[in-house]
């Protein structure tokens, strides 16, 4: 197979039918948002007030917990629960991310055309207004892969919308009304949105998409009354367009050192060189920070960018009012393996070694979960949450070594050999990841995180690539399949961030490609791709009750209060990257980059579909 033939074949799986698109319709209904702007103050916790009812934040609070204090639904009851109403979105594609709920009005969202609805709860889900953008269609195969995206935010009295073709749109809470819109991307260069935006004072954050196709990433802070761009810092570069003081910004305790990120690319490479941080953004109150995680370095092929590219594979803490960068932590130095590493930053204050530590946990792609001080960036824990992970032995985590902090990679499974590009066998994970961007929960009742994991690896095999604007810059083959004497692909485990380890497993057939939901009744909620909605008791790991939704799920479950009565509710919709064999129609490797057969099976259990299902005990 020649490149360019391998080329198509990664353009065809991230290639998704062309999706009719309708003129905008603008609902005239002015609603009484129950919740006040006065009354979305941050607390201390970083959680709005009313948000113990709403689920006003993509994550549910600004720590990422994915945590609610609603207790009528509980272990005791769960098994009780039944579905009162659902919701066509009308797209049949990956639909990932979940609703908002502020006050009486739920906010759906869709994949491309990226359609919002304001759903009214006092009437079962009636559409009080419908916004459907008008975008080139032609942004559809730059999306890689599938055309998800993961969900809106909502402040000022706007719900904030990352379209696909990079355009970020304000809109009034209230009537759908686009109020402002900025281009935050350019598609012909591979720049799209599939990120969910967070409002945090007076600004709305977003990243950007486009690693695969060689697009340098950057987030972005943009004035909520108006749009206008407060700050931008970048991944890779100068130091001026990184947002990094030399001395003031640290790595693992050490100052970055000037140029630190242009420093570690050869050539000009950093200018295409990916690193865009298309996850979830968590925010401290307290210490006026943001974090978040860069992804993959581009290409694919390692061997076409020696070095360890920096600040690719990166977990950032910026200041949100200059987007100055406080410290940088990078997880997979010159990554062989597409490990992006924009998995979700979750905050919380944690005892370790008798010392009460403001700490980061994050569940990398790469296999490995970290326990970080967010204060300081230091390294605290970094253990292996899937026992099957293979392409590195362990993190350094002697202080006094040179190799500090730096993943022990095992020369078996490196990617990037001496010589022509070879065909490296039986690395686990896969690109897939240990874990994908689908969020995981914490729950300080157990103190414990319940992370969706993906038991999958693959072979890996480089090959020479040429940049073209708006083309796919990939460089390597991969085919995937479970670990050797294992059937199950995925699971749910329940893992203790401070000593990093496992408490409880639970294994799934097909990867848990769902967001996880902790509540304070002791239950933990997650989807299949099978559709079933789980819930299971977050201490045990007992199975408690299962419900099977018109299609796969890999959005995520939350929760709301209406008039006294607890919901949980969930997006229906197989697709995104665990997906997009179905999505798209494969059925043979040759035709992605992503061995879709491996998901064949799934044609047995569900199909294409997107649906809103909220559930209530009777």
């Amino acid at each position: 197979m020649t490149s360019k033939e391998r080329q198509a074949g990664i353009a065809i799986a991230c290639v998704v039918s062309a999706c009719l698109l309708v003129a905008i319709g603008l609902g005239a209904v002015a609603l009484a948002i129950a919740a006040s702007e006065g009354n979305i103050a941050v607390a201390n916790s970083g959680r709005t007030i009313g948000a113990e009812k709403d689920w006003a934040q993509p994550a549910g609070d600004y720590a990422n917990t994915r945590y609610s204090t609603l207790t009528q639904i509980n272990s005791d009851n769960v098994k009780a629960l039944t579905p009162t109403w659902t919701f066509s979105t009308a797209v049949l594609r990956g639909h990932e991310g979940a609703p908002l709920v502020v006050g009486d009005i739920m906010y759906v969202h869709t994949p491309f055309p990226n359609i919002v609805y304001a759903l009214d709860l006092d009437h079962d889900g009636s559409i009080l207004w419908k916004y459907e953008p008008k975008q080139d269609p032609n942004v559809i195969p730059l999306m890689c892969c599938d055309t998800v995206n993961r969900g809106v935010a909502y402040g000022d009295g706007k719900i904030f919308l990352d379209q696909a073709d990079a355009t970020l749109v304000a809109l009034d809470a209230k009537t759908g009304a686009p109020v402002w819109s900025v281009k935050n991307g350019d598609p012909s260069k591979g720049e799209t949105g599939t990120s969910a935006p967070l409002v945090v004072k007076d600004k709305v954050l977003v990243g950007i998409s486009g690693g695969e196709f060689g697009v340098r990433g950057y987030l972005t802070a943009y004035d909520v009354k108006d749009g206008k761009q407060v700050w931008r810092g970048y991944s890779l570069g100068p130091d001026q367009e990184t947002l990094m003081d030399p001395i003031r910004t640290t790595d693992l305790g050490k100052s970055v050192g000037k140029e630190s990120s242009l420093s570690t690319w050869q050539g000009d490479q950093w200018k295409i060189g990916g690193g865009a941080p298309w996850g979830w953004i968590s925010y401290d109150p307290e210490l006026n920070l943001i974090y978040y995680g860069s992804g993959n370095p581009s290409t694919w092929n390692p061997k076409q960018r020696p070095g360890d590219n920096k600040w690719s594979m990166t977990v950032w803490a910026r200041d949100l009012d200059t987007g100055m960068a406080k410290w940088v932590y990078q997880m997979t130095p010159h990554d062989e393996w597409d490990y992006d590493g924009v998995n979700e930053m979750i905050l919380v204050d944690q005892t370790i070694d008798g010392k009460t530590r403001k700490t980061l946990v994050h569940f990398d792609r790469n296999g490995f979960g970290y326990t970080i001080d967010r204060l300081t960036g230091e390294l605290l824990v970094a253990e292996k949450f899937d026992p099957t992970v293979n392409w590195a032995t362990a993190i350094d985590m002697d202080k006094s070594s040179k190799t500090y902090g730096r993943p022990q990679v095992d020369s078996r499974y490196s990617t990037d050999h001496n010589g022509e590009e070879t065909n490296t066998r039986g690395i686990c994970p896969s690109t897939v990841g240990a874990k994908n961007a689908n969020p995981a929960a914490y729950s300080p009742r157990t103190d414990l995180f319940y992370v969706p994991v993906t038991h999958i690896c693959m072979d890996y095999e480089p090959f020479r690539i040429t940049y073209t604007a708006g083309q796919p810059y990939t460089g390597a083959d991969t085919s995937v399949y479970p670990p050797k004497g294992e059937t199950e692909m995925g699971g749910l485990i329940a893992w203790d961030a401070k000593l990093g380890k496992i408490i409880w497993s639970n294994k799934e057939p097909f990867a848990v490609a769902s967001g996880v939901l902790a509540t304070a009744g002791g239950v933990v909620f997650y989807g299949t791709l099978e559709g079933y909605l789980k819930a299971v008791d977050a201490k045990s790991g007992k199975d408690l009750y299962k419900f099977k939704t018109p299609s796969g799920i890999i959005g995520n479950v939350m929760t709301y209060e209406h008039k006294g009565k607890q919901y949980v509710a969930v997006l229906s919709g197989v697709g995104g990257w665990a997906g997009v064999g179905l999505t798209a129609g494969l059925t043979h490797s040759a035709e992605g980059a992503n061995s879709p057969e491996v998901y064949a099976a799934l044609s047995k259990y569900t199909t294409l579909g997107g649906q809103l299902t909220v559930f209530a005990l009777p």
